[in-house]
């Protein structure tokens, strides 16, 4: 068991206007090959490498955004309140909206990005000091434990904590964001405009690796892909995600 999330795939219509988003947002390299693709990544990170933590990935689709709230979502780390209020102000001048997602009166603030995907930039939190500009990927689930159940044997992550309401990974070098699945009590009506992709470490068969997944729970799916070198799948609560080729 080796795969790893190495990626947050995130659809756009304009993927270069997002993507440069997210750059200046998370203070990232941009790159594009005009394909259709905005790679958002800090300096001198590589995907095949464990230590390298997860970067963005923005892609082009021609459908706009539903109106419903998206199931994963980027949290932001701060360091202070004064980092917080500056980071929402900047965020907001590069574009940024405020975004009710019924939160309510929380000590973060909701924002969503020029596309309308909902993210959060948290008040400073300790857990998260050491995660870079990431703090968390944070996906709704209706059962965390069951979530648990699956993508503990799914992945390579360390698992640091299930509960009703929550079950929560990090990378086994303790680098990058934390994976957070909480309770939600909002169903999945639309396909995801946010997901995670996937990568095997060094010398494992993406093919088995797949076949292991379905063989968890995993089902295959369909999104007009035709032939790739990636696999698109969806887990046991119908959350899509990627399973990449290392070549």
């Amino acid at each position: 068991m080796t795969l790893r999330p190495v990626l947050v795939n995130i659809k756009a219509v304009d993927d270069a206007a997002v993507g440069r988003f997210w750059g200046d947002a998370l203070g990232w390299r941009v790159t594009s090959g005009g394909s259709g693709a905005t790679a958002v990544h800090p300096d001198g990170f590589d995907w095949l490498d464990p230590g390298s933590g997860v970067c963005v990935d923005v892609v082009a689709v021609p459908e706009a955004r539903a109106r419903t709230k998206n199931r994963v979502h980027l949290d932001l780390a701060t360091t202070s309140e004064a980092h917080q209020a500056e980071l929402v102000a900047r965020l907001r001048d590069l574009g940024a909206t405020p975004a009710d997602v019924g939160q309510g009166a929380v000590p973060w603030t909701v924002l969503a990005d020029p596309e309308g995907n909902e993210f959060c930039v948290l008040e400073p939190r300790e857990i998260y000091r050491d995660t870079g500009p990431i703090a968390a990927v944070v996906v709704d689930c209706a059962d965390p434990r069951a979530m648990a159940r699956f993508w503990g044997q799914a992945m390579d992550w360390t698992l640091h904590r299930v509960t009703d309401e929550q079950a929560v990974w990090r990378s086994a070098e303790g680098v990058g964001p934390y994976l957070e699945f909480l309770r939600s009590p909002e169903a999945r009506t639309v396909p995801d405009r946010v997901h995670l992709d996937l990568v095997p470490g060094p010398g494992d068969d993406k093919a088995a690796e797949v076949a292991r997944l379905r063989a968890l729970g995993a089902t295959d799916l369909d999104v007009g892909q035709g032939n790739v070198p990636w696999t698109c799948l969806t887990d046991p609560e119908g959350h899509e995600f990627c399973v990449l080729s290392r070549t």
